[in-house]
């Protein structure tokens, strides 16, 4: 899948494996120099690092364009069955709004159908950018994020809350992790 570029300009240059690192490196410092808006529920704090391997995505501009308009919603008020920026994003309203806005595919609209979306199970060692991260608990999927790299995950949590970062080893997603999939290919 191929990223759009706008006619007239010159073609981007190549991603080396490098960039997308840096880049999300940045896009991870600018995500915590957010506006004056007050959070009612507070990011999970840092938790004990694991090591995250550095995985590629299979098309990293792609997955570098994901990232990006996801990074820039952090902030976006959460909102039961929102889709849009204006209205707010509940989670899976979230996924499907990025994924349409910058790659023009269509996923299913809950979390659950996207769990069920045709596609390579992901183990969390060979997350890559822009990868779905699913949460729930006794095989029932009830949360959806994508995974930005070193550990991390945007998403929209709760009633009350903004879209925000988090940690995957922060103590809640941590147990109730429940796998990934890839839908760049």
């Amino acid at each position: 899948m191929k990223a759009r570029h706008y006619p007239g300009l010159p073609a981007p240059a190549p991603l080396r494996p490098w960039h997308l690192s840096l880049l999300c490196a940045g896009l991870l410092a600018l995500a915590g120099c957010g506006g004056s808006k007050p959070q009612t529920h507070k990011p999970s704090p840092p938790p004990a690092q694991r090591t995250w391997p550095v995985v590629e995505a299979d098309d990293p501009a792609a997955a570098t364009s994901v990232l990006m308009r996801a990074i820039g919603l952090v902030g976006t008020p959460y909102r039961y069955g929102g889709n849009t920026p204006e209205s707010g994003f509940d989670c899976s309203g979230l996924v499907t709004y990025v994924y349409r806005d910058m790659l023009d595919l269509r996923l299913p609209r809950t979390s659950r159908e996207l769990a069920q979306v045709q596609g390579p199970k992901i183990e969390p060692r060979q997350l890559a950018p822009a990868d779905l991260v699913f949460f729930g608990s006794k095989g029932n999927v009830t949360h959806v994020g994508i995974y930005v790299g070193e550990g991390r995950f945007v998403h929209a949590p709760s009633t009350g809350g903004t879209v925000r970062l988090d940690y995957l080893d922060g103590p809640y997603w941590r147990d109730h992790y429940s796998g990934a999939k890839r839908v760049l290919r």
